[in-house]
């Protein structure tokens, strides 16, 4: 049977391993917020004007291959990637 100065000792450990775990913890959350986040953003956004230009090129080829339209589509957004 463990004497209550051992079980004091191992209440203590476990006290001081939930604190690093907590510290470690906040610091995951803040790279994530700070690091991760905007990358996903910024690719995000990058990845949708992609596909915009795409779309675009397939609406293009859809229009004649119907013969065409009277009016020409609009150009693509001036930030497109370039094909």
């Amino acid at each position: 049977m463990p004497t209550e100065e051992s079980k004091r000792r191992w209440e203590q450990q476990l006290r001081d391993a939930a604190t690093h775990l907590e510290a470690d913890l906040k610091n995951v959350v803040k790279y994530i917020n700070d690091e991760v986040v905007p990358d996903v953003r910024r690719n995000s956004s990058d990845a949708l004007r992609a596909a915009a230009a795409e779309l675009h090129k397939l609406a293009t080829r859809m229009e004649e291959h119907a013969g065409g339209s009277s009016a020409p589509p609009p150009p693509p957004p001036k930030d497109a990637p370039k094909p």
